[in-house]
């Protein structure tokens, strides 16, 4: 099953179709689907898939050379190989061109990692050949740190070849829905709180059984769990110090989301170093450093706060990580009901703000908001807090949100509480006209309903974050 990414599906195809050799760059965390999304578009093509992996130089030069020749023929002669990565990419430029074929090479970064002259060596038969040719060739790796140094960066052989390049994501809230047809609109939801939008952790859910019960078995379980170790998993492959990485993300899964918070929490004494963590982990886009919306310098801003990007390790470093001990003796059933089972809609309502964000934002895209905002997200100051800010400072106009993951229908309260900090805000920033929208897990009250029908006030519920605008 294979779903969605028409986007990226699109540009990959806009590039094939195009009457020049391409060099494309796919990249992003492992886990995110590249390797489904380039085999989901090779299928119907002529192409050779190389995943590298961590075995010697002269084997994966072995394995490519025998998929290049084995391209052309139906036997591929025992032991065959180039004598020299430079032999094997300009056999490359003798393909048949007609129909085109694509080259992928899958995990570029293993292959550096066995050869550091790879990138070099192929920049110069990019240069030499294949430039000139009607390939498609498509670097894919799973290191954004390497990846974006040793290919995309400034001082990287093959800085400038690339004709285009993407950063695969994981998949939005619709599309992370469609994992789970059995699922009703709040069970999808909380699932993709969970696990968010990577294939692989969305296939390991399984959408006939409850909630619980995944988490208790693909999680919680130290034995079997498929997910149970996936986060040490990721940050040891990726990280140097992966104990004072571990204590960073677990400080801002418990609540603390300042610098100086997170320099406590994790018990790392100095603020500069604890700083230079953060940056990593923004880089490798694990987390956010998130301001509000009003700010019109972010990154110089002192109202930051640094947050989880990734749902999955929110969940893992808030309820797995505190408990290992516990869940190494087999104490799993006590920890999902003592300690995930009351504060887990405690955790889902963060995601609830989230997903409410990402959807004003598909609202903008799609001009379906009457005014076009120049930032959405959050907004706060030492005593109040927006969870949906819509703004546009210049046109002095905003629109406002409010999130609610409650089980009870939301009523008129919740629109006057946003009204009165409609006041503060447009007080302190010169907004001269405001909107409202509610979004409310279990729906709305009569005469909220009735107030939304007579003024700009707009409804939403758990459905609406669903669907594809």
């Amino acid at each position: 099953m294979f779903i969605d990414r028409k986007n990226e599906l699109d540009l990959l195809d806009q590039r094939y179709r195009s009457a020049q050799a391409e060099l494309f760059v796919l990249y992003g965390r492992r886990r995110v689907g590249k390797t489904e999304l380039l085999r989901a578009y090779c299928v119907d093509k002529p192409h050779i898939f190389f995943i590298a992996t961590l075995s010697s130089d002269s084997e994966q030069l072995a394995t490519f050379s025998q998929q290049i020749y084995g391209f052309n023929h139906a036997d591929v002669p025992p032991g065959f190989t180039f004598p020299s990565w430079e032999a094997a990419f300009q056999a490359l430029a003798y393909l048949p061109m007609r129909p085109r074929p694509i080259i992928v090479l899958d995990e570029f970064t293993y292959l550096i990692s066995g050869n550091k002259a790879v990138p070099s060596i192929l920049q110069k038969v990019w240069d030499e050949k294949l430039k000139n040719t009607q390939l498609m060739l498509v670097l894919c790796g799973s290191y954004i740190g390497m990846m974006e140094t040793e290919v995309l960066g400034y001082q990287a052989p093959l800085y400038g070849r690339r004709t285009a390049s993407a950063f695969l994501r994981p998949m939005d809230l619709p599309s992370s829905a469609m994992f789970f047809p059995n699922y009703s609109p709040e069970e999808k939801f909380v699932a993709w709180a969970i696990v968010g939008g990577m294939p692989y952790y969305l296939r390991t859910f399984n959408d006939s059984q409850s909630i619980l019960s995944n988490i208790r078995q693909h999680i919680l379980d130290s034995q079997t769990g498929t997910l149970f170790n996936e986060p040490r998993l990721l940050l040891m492959e990726e990280l140097r110090e992966p104990r004072n990485y571990f204590s960073i993300l677990r400080a801002i899964a418990q609540g603390r989301t300042r610098l100086n918070e997170i320099a406590q929490g994790s018990r790392i004494s100095s603020v500069t170093t604890v700083a230079r963590y953060l940056d990593i982990l923004q880089q490798m886009h694990l987390i956010t450093r998130r301001v509000p919306a009003t700010e019109t310098q972010p990154e110089k801003s002192r109202k930051g706060i640094y947050q989880i990007d990734d749902h999955f390790l929110r969940f893992w470093f808030r309820y797995v990580h505190p408990n290992q001990s516990g869940l190494d003796l087999g104490l799993a059933d006590a920890i999902l009901k003592k300690h995930i089972k009351p504060d887990l809609d405690h955790f889902v309502a963060t995601a609830f703000e989230e997903a409410a964000i990402a959807f004003t934002g598909r609202l903008a895209q799609t001009g379906e908001m009457t005014f076009l905002p120049e930032r959405i997200g959050g907004w706060w100051n030492r005593d109040e807090e927006i969870d949906v800010l819509a703004v546009n400072l210049k046109e002095k106009i905003a629109l406002l949100g409010e999130c609610k993951w409650t089980i009870r229908p939301v009523g008129m309260k919740v629109l006057y509480d946003l009204e009165r900090k409609a006041q503060i805000l447009m007080r302190d920033h010169d907004i001269q006209k405001v909107k409202f929208a509610i979004f409310a897990r279990s729906g709305f009250t009569l005469d909220l309903e009735e107030k939304s029908s007579l003024e700009s006030v707009q409804l939403f519920t758990v459905d609406s974050l669903l669907k594809s605008i």
